[in-house]
């Protein structure tokens, strides 16, 4: 009955027929310089074409091989316009849908969990899905209270053809490399891997969507969808309208794309402090902007009137006492130019190993350029400045290139890391105008000194 895998043959050689592919167009590039093509016109058309079949072959298949070019996806941001601008359709595309299952299928799935009088429970539903990811589909419907829900169906096989995808995907993650400059794809892949099963457990990502449905519930910026109802495979939650991120970047205004910026923002860093939990999917299909609860997108003040609707929580951090104070605390020492106070925190933090001795002057000079947005009050992120730090980091030749390669990233940090990483690419991507340094002021532990932070409560307080 697996649909996911439809025939685990056909997937592994989709899959194992991309570094052949690769192979040949680098000969095919070879060619092309032999015939007179200067190296960087015959490198961009090598990255075009191999990007065009990887992210092809990706967008067919679901599991582990669509998680994966959602993730990629965010980082379409670093590379060069004349690449990156051919395919960012095929990016939207994953970020948002996959081939659905047969309807039998679903009916099958809902039969199993929710038993043969599944049918009771909804006073509707639509058998064709409204969205398809990597290891499920969503389906409105019509809860038989009368609320509008969206039922999240599980693959059959689901967790097979990720561990499969993502094993395949691991073997040729050195071929994939040059397709975002600056990034090691093989950890990436691997901390997908590892967080299979998390994903596949639908009553974990029930208890993370519920609590963060119940602590921003009355919040006016954030929207999160309760939960309805739960069981193996199946996930009924609310249902909320809005426009798609991935459609705010392609064609939203800017007040849309600097609006969705700041929220987006402010969900990173507040989640983790009111919940104990960071959303670790930070794709643009898993999220959405609506109007307020004015219903006037205009807002009640005619500013900032839009909301941000945020789903799937099937991947989260859990992060009890929030998010580190290292983050905050190294942060704000660099931005202040202590660069030996920096190097010893990030040497206590396992940053940099005990048998790896840096310069902290070296150490501040590379970190510098990337924390830009939080030294000023307001930062405008583009492609551009993304492609520049990528192309910063990503080249062998320069300084920073070799810095990188011995620093290290503690487990601890890793996935705390990617989501920071992910959302910046998509900020970039939006073009949006944010105020990145007030939302770390409010809610990064450890980025405002603790008397800074007493004396605020103490002003605050006696104003009151």
């Amino acid at each position: 009955m697996s649909d996911l895998p439809r025939k685990a043959v056909t997937r592994t050689a989709k899959l194992a027929a991309l570094p052949l592919g690769f192979a040949g167009r680098a000969t095919w590039g070879i060619g092309k310089r032999i015939g007179g093509k200067s190296a960087e016109i015959v490198g961009r058309e090598l990255q075009q074409r191999t990007a065009e079949q990887l992210f092809k072959v990706l967008g067919e298949l679901k599991g582990g091989a669509m998680k994966f070019g959602q993730a990629l996806s965010v980082f379409e941001s670093a590379l060069p316009e004349e690449v990156a601008g051919p395919y960012r359709a095929a990016l939207t595309k994953l970020q948002e849908a996959a081939p659905p299952m047969p309807t039998r299928t679903v009916h099958t799935v809902l039969e199993e969990r929710l038993g043969e009088d599944w049918h009771d429970l909804f006073a509707e539903f639509e058998d064709k899905p409204s969205a398809a990811a990597s290891i499920g589909q969503v389906h409105r419907a019509v809860w038989h209270d009368g609320r509008e829900v969206a039922v999240k169906v599980q693959y059959p096989g689901a967790g097979e053809a990720l561990l499969s995808d993502l094993n395949q995907l691991s073997r040729f993650a050195r071929l994939l490399g040059p397709l975002i400059p600056g990034m090691d794809v093989k950890p990436l892949i691997a901390e997908l891997r590892d967080r299979v099963s998390e994903e596949l457990d639908y009553g974990l990502e029930a208890q993370a969507q519920q609590a963060h449905a119940e602590e921003f519930a009355d919040d006016p910026d954030v929207l999160v969808p309760a939960v309805v109802h739960q069981c193996e495979r199946v996930l009924v939650t609310e249902w909320i309208d809005g426009i798609p991120l991935s459609e705010v970047i392609t064609d939203g205004t800017q007040e849309q794309r600097d609006r969705a910026g700041q929220l987006l923002a402010r969900f990173l860093f507040s989640g983790p402090a009111r919940t104990g939990l960071l959303h670790a999917d930070p794709h643009p299909g898993n999220f959405r902007l609506l109007p307020d609860e004015s219903g006037d997108p205009a807002g009640k003040d005619g500013m900032d009137g839009w909301r941000l609707g945020v789903l799937d929580f099937g991947t989260v951090d859990r992060l009890p006492g929030g998010l580190p104070p290292t983050i905050g605390d190294s942060l704000r020492m660099t931005l202040d130019g202590q660069a030996e106070t920096v190097y010893e925190l990030l040497c206590e933090e396992g940053f940099v190993k005990e048998s790896i001795e840096l310069d902290p002057d070296a150490v501040l000079d590379y970190l510098l350029p990337i924390i830009e947005p939080a030294k000023v009050d307001e930062f405008t992120f583009t492609r551009g400045w993304m492609r520049s730090q990528a192309a910063r980091i990503g080249d062998p030749r320069s300084p920073a290139y070799q810095l990188a390669k011995q620093l290290n990233l503690p487990p601890a940090y890793l996935l705390i890391h990617r989501v920071t990483l992910s959302t910046i690419g998509v900020l970039c991507q939006l073009g949006a105008t944010v105020r990145l340094r007030e939302e770390l002021e409010e809610w990064l532990p450890g980025f405002v000194p603790e008397d800074a932070a007493a004396l605020e409560e103490g002003e605050s307080a006696a104003e009151a």
